[in-house]
């Protein structure tokens, strides 16, 4: 259906005209896919017994919190027009395609009591033939669909939800595990903690700064070994795959040389990746976050840290949990100290439990505040999880540009995804980094949560304003194309 035609004239001589990427050839074995999530893309959101999810909740109740009052209601139509999609994903040449289950549309009311065969019927279908077309699926359990029923009891502050999780992940592994080899039981449980119940800018929406990062963080570390611990113990044998989690980290880069900025750099560092990544590859929370948040507690007159402590037991039963490191990123901040640990105290919060403050530099590139061209912070941040985390294998599972207009010559995407892949190929040949894939965010123009669909990342331009949601590939789908055929981000590899 879609021309395996290479680059335009005009793409093609832009990028070979940039001499300041890496001439080296993606080594063997490098795997490069594309990535979508079920809520950005799939619609079809009350049909075929599929039950009410966390951001369908969100969409309808407060419509003016989104830019536009879009929802995902249909998004890219995607429920039906997936054999399309995969089609777009065979002609591109990927070697694996990352998605997502929507949990509500297999489990209706989040529990294993009421099983909706189309919904397992509807992602078998699509396991299968990506594997007929030599696409390996990448499959996401959990990305920002909790299902309402869920929701209202404490969503991902009850730890109930780590057993509701767990059950569902067996039926998953269960049901698709013939077809799906490569696991992710979360994505990015920062943005969803983050986002979800400190800031109050994401679903739920709520502002829970004392201590709602915090407990979101503890059932989500609970529910990935759960999850992890059901597939090692009763189907890794059977099934022959792996599985892990997926982290999200924007690089965090002092503002200066000084001692004051270096330190406050790493615990920017430490209260975004590490509250995530530390339980699972080196046991417990980060020390700079149980010191701080002890700290504070007391001077607040806590009687007890607002950080949930992990028992003896719950330390050993999470970490190592992880068969590889997943990993999305999307730009870089300045850090510099906002407050000591033992300033400000009355008002008990994350944001000064963590006492910094990040900011773009405003000469990188940029269209959207979140997503900037730093590809020397993608090297750093490489680098510093290969070294921080025990030399884990990473697979970059999310990375992409985000724009405004959605054009199709998208020249300004073609620049930042060939400096991101050509900083990959420096911490790989230069810095040691055993980083053995890449996943471009996204496929398809979507739903991009609070933003709509007034922010366009995709390599595949969707017409959002017509019925049949027609997809059109832009200039970058052409040239990443090229590079999957080629290995190679110039005209000429060494």
């Amino acid at each position: 259906m879609y021309s395996t035609t290479l680059l335009t004239t005009f793409a093609l001589s832009y990028v070979l005209a940039k001499s300041d990427l890496s001439n080296r050839r993606f080594p063997d074995g490098f795997k490069f896919g594309a990535a979508t999530a079920s809520y950005q893309i799939e619609g079809a959101w009350n049909i075929d017994g599929k039950g009410v999810q966390l951001w369908d909740w969100y969409t309808h109740t407060y419509p003016d919190r989104i830019d536009e009052q879009d929802t995902g209601d249909v998004a890219c139509d995607s429920y039906h027009k997936w054999r399309e999609d995969i089609d777009l994903l065979k002609a591109l040449g990927v070697n694996h395609y990352r998605l997502s289950i929507s949990w509500s549309r297999i489990l209706p009311n989040g529990t294993v009591n009421n099983i909706n065969p189309t919904g397992i019927e509807y992602y078998k279908n699509i396991f299968k033939t990506l594997r007929e077309n030599d696409i390996e699926p990448l499959v996401t359990l959990y990305h920002w669909d909790l299902p309402i029923t869920l929701h209202e009891i404490g969503g991902w502050t009850n730890p109930l939800i780590a057993e509701y999780f767990a059950e569902y992940a067996r039926i998953c592994f269960r049901e698709f595990g013939e077809y799906v080899k490569t696991w992710i039981t979360i994505n990015e449980p920062q943005s969803t903690c983050s986002g979800g119940y400190t800031a109050g800018a994401k679903a739920p929406g709520y502002s829970l700064e004392a201590e709602g990062l915090y407990l979101c963080a503890y059932v989500h570390m609970l529910a990935h070994a759960k999850a992890y611990h059901i597939y090692d113990e009763e189907f890794r044998d059977s099934q022959n795959g792996r599985i892990s989690i997926v982290l999200d980290s924007a690089w965090s880069e002092p503002a200066s040389n000084s001692t004051s900025d270096i330190e406050a750099a790493q615990t920017n560092i430490e209260f975004g990746l590490g509250i995530y990544a530390n339980p699972i590859y080196l046991g417990n929370w980060p020390k700079i976050v149980i010191d701080n948040v002890a700290t504070r507690s007391t001077l607040e007159g806590f009687v007890r840290s607002r950080l949930p402590q992990f028992s003896q037991e719950e330390i050993d039963f999470i970490k190592g949990t992880a068969d590889f490191f997943g990993l999305n990123t999307y730009g870089t901040g300045l850090v510099t100290l906002h407050n000591k640990v033992d300033e400000d105290i009355g008002i008990p919060s994350y944001t000064l439990d963590k006492g910094t403050t990040s900011w773009a530099d405003p000469s990188w590139p940029s269209d959207v505040p979140w997503v900037r061209q730093v590809p020397w912070g993608f090297r750093k941040l490489l680098k510093y999880v290969y070294e921080k985390y025990g030399h884990p294998e990473i697979v970059v599972t999310e990375n992409g540009w985000a724009d405004k207009t959605g054009t199709l010559n998208d020249v300004d995407r073609i620049s930042y995804i060939s400096q991101y892949l050509s900083a990959l190929l420096d911490a790989y040949y230069e810095d040691g980094v055993n980083v053995s894939g890449y996943t471009v965010w996204s496929l398809l123009d979507n739903f991009e949560w609070t933003n709509g669909y007034t922010q366009k990342l995709g390599i595949v331009q969707v017409d959002f304003h017509h019925d049949n949601r027609t997809r059109t590939p832009k200039d970058s789908y052409y040239w990443y194309q090229n590079v999957l055929q080629t290995k190679c981000l110039v005209e000429n590899c060494i």
